[in-house]
């Protein structure tokens, strides 16, 4: 196991403005008890992509994650390549949205949604 492996939290996390911004779009859809579900799909320019959702439904083999008072799913397949992995929001009018900070990716793609490791 390099070194690199070693010193990475498997937790997932947010920041404060990830969660803020999290909780005001559960409030706003309705969606109460509802969790944020991080995963990875193929495709892209750089072989995986992340999906954003929100789901009441944990899976049997779920990791679950509280963070900020947020609760996130992940998968253990998409584990696998997101643990570490912190989300923030930024609400710059140019680059807005959603930003993932994943120290498995090797290399990205420039709008950020894609990934390979």
């Amino acid at each position: 196991m390099s070194s690199k492996e070693n010193s990475i939290d498997e937790n997932i996390s947010i920041t404060k403005k990830a969660a803020t911004r999290i909780k005001a779009i559960l409030d706003a859809e309705k969606k109460e008890g509802h969790a944020l579900r991080l995963s990875v799909v193929g495709g892209g320019c750089s072989g995986m992509n992340y999906n954003i959702a929100f789901d009441d439904k944990k899976g049997e083999f779920d990791k679950v994650y509280t963070s900020k008072g947020v609760n996130i799913y992940c998968d253990l397949q998409s584990w696998l390549y997101l643990k570490g992995t912190t989300i923030d929001f930024s609400d710059d009018i140019l680059s807005g949205g959603f930003k993932i900070t994943n120290p498995n990716a090797s290399r990205t793609c420039g709008c950020g949604t894609s990934f390979s490791v």
